[in-house]
């Protein structure tokens, strides 16, 4: 039929076999109670979500599991009071003060670790708030701007936020002074916190410099800072080229002095209060402030942790993602911290200063769980795919998040940093959703390479064609993965800006904006999946990443997926190329694993992956091999700059791109 063009993908990908984590595993595993699904069913729902909030220690408990009154917008937990900090800190000092709380790795190697207990992290938190209360004059309910990067100091300020009830908004190191200043305006922030420097592939980068920038952007926009509060790299010695300006600048290691020993009782806060913004990128206009409660977004991550992470007190835990971003926020910080984990923190590059150094922190760390994204993964093999061979780690559970995973990439996670001996759990959430939506029970399930599993426990998926018809498990056809029910990690709406969530994540498929009924409010993510018969989701890209050839509406995940098996190949980047014929066709750039070189023949037997796996509409218009892929700060490929130099148009600013050398050079080549 005609429209089916717009409806769905049409997918190709075969299933892939099952394989069960180890007996060992399942053995120590926190969820193992198969009657798990049953508790969590929609006929259960709300109140079964008790069973998250009952892991947190309350200062009173609530009235109503879920109030759909403002419906999009839903308030969790309401009457409940509780404070994040005291969740992730004070009420683990009677047994595990002397454990480690934090494993902080400097990106120097002769620097030594340092191994922070959460008894020092307590009194540091308390400190710290003192200063944000007294001397900066923060209250509940206003908003800091955090732009720090990865060190200690980063966890300790947002808790120490928390703790007063100040809502905090941290940005990405990596990002620009423009995009750190646009953020201080829209969250109307009055106190900036960021460092002095940090380092970053061997480089100690100036820093402050950037938050400099921030301020001068932000006052354009009309919002004032009025105080910068600095932590040095090195405490009592300034490492930027940047003045300090009086009256405005301010060295937290000089201010900290003053209020040693001080604590600050935690204040008790409504549970739907918000304990931070975080930032994600619109397709158009302004970034968009994801608002996180306090009480549903911390119960919704420690219950990820311990039940999906399989997170125990004696485990040494290192999600190697930022905390610049929401993986970082729930996973490195508020999760594993409430249920009192040792969390690692690395400041550097993965492989610096070489592709060992990961394996080398997990050895002398003896870490048993590793998070990380498919993005790093990928680079991980690339720069050195025996590598983890030569380290004596073992891993009992391994993640991966973020992004789909190619089914030839998770075998080498599998195999080779697994040992073939840890059970891995590939899970899909976003930014907005504040913890995992899809993913296998690790202690219940087999794993599927590529497969993000079923919805986790209290999450229902389901796939809709364009016109809102459910498209059944098995039927072979891709669609909107959207969930039928609000879970207590979801985001509270668009920070000043109710309008723009309720058309984002539920304009499509509501058919009643008047109603209170949950049910009739499904939440679109904005991805594309297909559900195999088994209730596994693959996910196949964002709903935009799609590549529409003569109708054909082809995922460009699939097709860097096929280009994957090719064995040279470490990693593959599809973009729509606009064509007089067809519209778009697809463009493939590829990098190669070390010890390969460019060829026409090489060239050629990519191509020819591509339509065997995928079919000849999939076949590239080009595939280009190129030295590198132009990538951000936290690795990801930046598909719209390799789109501009495909379709020859305006590739904008790449200076905050790790290597924006490499873009002339591609243009160059593909160009001429």
């Amino acid at each position: 039929m005609s429209e089916e063009k717009s409806a769905h993908y049409s997918v190709t990908w075969q299933e892939e076999e099952y394989i069960y984590p180890p007996n060992s595993f399942v053995g120590q595993a926190n969820l193992t109670d198969p009657n798990i699904f049953q508790r969590f069913s929609l006929e259960n729902f709300p109140e079964c979500y008790k069973e998250f909030a009952d892991l947190l220690d309350w200062d009173q408990y609530w009235h109503t599991t879920l109030d759909t009154s403002d419906a999009p917008c839903w308030k969790w937990f309401v009457g409940g009071k509780i404070n994040a900090s005291y969740n992730c800190v004070d009420r683990h000092l009677a047994k595990y003060k002397n454990k480690t709380a934090i494993h902080f790795v400097p990106e120097p190697e002769d620097e030594p670790i340092v191994h922070m207990t959460y008894q020092e992290l307590y009194r540091r938190v308390n400190e710290t708030a003192a200063v944000l209360r007294d001397f900066a004059g923060l209250k509940a309910g206003d908003r800091v701007t955090l732009h720090l990067p990865m060190t200690p100091e980063l966890p300790i300020t947002m808790l120490a936020c928390a703790r007063l009830g100040v809502i905090h908004s941290q940005v990405f190191a990596g990002f620009s002074g423009q995009a750190c200043g646009e953020r201080i305006w829209d969250s109307e922030s009055r106190v900036l916190i960021t460092m002095d420097a940090y380092y970053r592939n061997g480089k100690l980068l100036d820093h402050k410099a950037v938050g400099d920038i921030a301020v001068e952007v932000a006052k354009k926009e009309g919002q004032d800072v009025d105080k910068v509060l600095i932590w040095r790299r090195y405490p009592g010695k300034y490492s930027s080229s940047a003045p300090v300006i009086e009256g405005r600048d301010f060295f937290m290691d000089e201010l900290l002095k003053e209020y040693r020993g001080k604590t600050v009782a935690p204040v008790s806060m409504p549970a739907e209060g918000i304990l931070f913004l975080m930032y994600t990128s619109g397709s158009t206009g302004r970034p968009k402030g994801a608002q996180h409660s306090i009480g549903g977004y911390l119960a919704y991550v420690t219950w990820m942790s311990k039940n999906i992470q399989d997170i125990h007190p004696e485990d040494v835990y290192w999600c190697m993602a930022d905390i610049g971003w929401i993986t970082g926020h729930s996973f490195i910080v508020y999760g594993p911290l409430a249920c009192a984990a040792s969390t690692v923190i690395y400041e550097g590059v993965p492989t610096y200063p070489d592709a060992g150094r990961i394996w080398r922190i997990a050895e002398e760390l003896n870490v048993n769980i590793f998070h990380t994204s498919p993005t790093a993964i990928r680079q991980l093999r690339k720069a050195g795919p025996d590598e983890p061979e030569k380290y004596n780690f073992n891993f009992k559970h391994m993640t991966t998040v973020g992004e789909p995973i190619e089914p030839e990439v998770w075998r080498w996670y599998y195999n080779v940093v697994g040992k073939k001996n840890a059970a891995i759990v590939d899970t899909w959430w976003q930014t907005e959703t504040g913890g995992f939506l899809c993913s296998t029970v690790p202690g219940l399930a087999p794993m599927k390479p590529g497969s993000a599993g079923p919805g986790v426990p209290g999450i229902h998926p389901v796939i809709f064609d364009d016109e809102g018809n459910e498209i059944e498990a098995g039927a072979g056809k891709a669609g909107n993965i959207c969930i039928r029910n609000p879970w207590p990690g979801l985001m509270q709406t668009i920070w000043k800006d109710r309008d723009r969530f309720v058309s984002t994540y539920y304009g499509k498929y509501n058919k009643n904006p008047d109603s209170k009924d949950w049910r009739d409010w499904p939440y679109m993510a904005g991805d594309a999946a297909v559900l195999a018969k088994d209730g596994y989701v693959r996910i196949l890209g964002r709903v935009d990443d799609v590549i529409n050839v003569a109708g054909h509406r082809l995922g460009t995940k699939e097709i860097e997926s096929a280009a994957l098996t090719v064995q040279e190949v470490a990693e593959a980047a599809v973009i729509a190329a606009k064509d007089e014929i067809k519209g778009v066709v697809p463009d493939l750039y590829v990098a190669l694993k070390p010890g390969f070189e460019a060829s026409d023949e090489l060239a050629a037997k990519i191509s020819n992956a591509v339509s065997t796996v995928v079919g000849k509409i999939a076949r590239p218009r080009a595939v280009h091999i190129v030295p590198d892929m132009p990538k951000t700060r936290s690795g990801k490929i930046m598909r719209r700059i390799l789109a501009s130099i495909s379709n020859r148009t305006d590739v904008g600013d790449v200076t905050s791109l790790s290597n924006p050398d490499v873009v002339e050079h591609i243009r160059k080549q593909v160009q001429g």
